[in-house]
């Protein structure tokens, strides 16, 4: 795969982590350094190794991951968006540290990296080149994209507050709708 294709691969699939990183950015207020690279680096890491599950599982499971990877991120995003809205109306102050806490990152990591998956197993079946280099990219590229996104997203929630949250809740629900009519046909 040549490598201008991988980027562009890359942008594109780092684009649900980068609407994700923009909410939490909401959420937090103030994005501080530390927040931004484990962020950064949960959505680049999952981001990276996804398409290298999905090129070693390709020639055997793709018809079973095919016909479900959108209902699983789907869910997932639904669920994460929800909560953020239930939490946003409670009026509970919440800890910024609980919002990157390792739970609340492993299921955001999932739900964004499941197309990255699809896209190792359409490397498996397509290409030649190495998939570790590919994914050295696509890891490297979601990282950087999603720092950014939290730093976008933590100058609006300061203006916000508790609205923003409830637009990240949101966001992160109308991506799962997305999602949804997408690999159903209907956009």
């Amino acid at each position: 795969m040549e490598i201008l294709t991988i980027i562009l691969l890359a942008i594109g699939l780092a684009m649900d982590a980068f609407a994700v990183s923009i909410c939490k950015g909401l959420a937090m207020g103030k994005a501080q350094w530390r927040s931004m690279i484990v962020i950064g680096l949960w959505f680049g890491a999952f981001q990276a190794i996804m398409p290298i599950i999905g090129y070693f599982l390709g020639r055997s499971c793709y018809d079973l991951i095919k016909d479900y990877d959108h209902w699983i991120a789907a869910a997932l995003l639904f669920l994460i968006g929800v909560n953020m809205i239930r939490e946003a109306l409670s009026g509970e102050e919440e800890d910024v540290n609980a919002d990157i806490g390792f739970k609340v990152m492993l299921i955001l990591a999932i739900a964004t990296s499941i197309d990255a998956l699809a896209i190792g197993i359409s490397i498996a079946m397509d290409s030649d080149g190495s998939i570790f280099a590919s994914a050295l990219v696509i890891g490297v590229i979601t990282m950087v994209i999603s720092m950014v996104g939290v730093k976008i997203g933590s100058v609006f929630g300061d203006r916000f507050g508790t609205k923003a949250e409830i637009l990240g809740g949101v966001i992160l629900i109308l991506i799962g709708v997305k999602v949804i009519l997408e690999h159903t046909g209907y956009l």
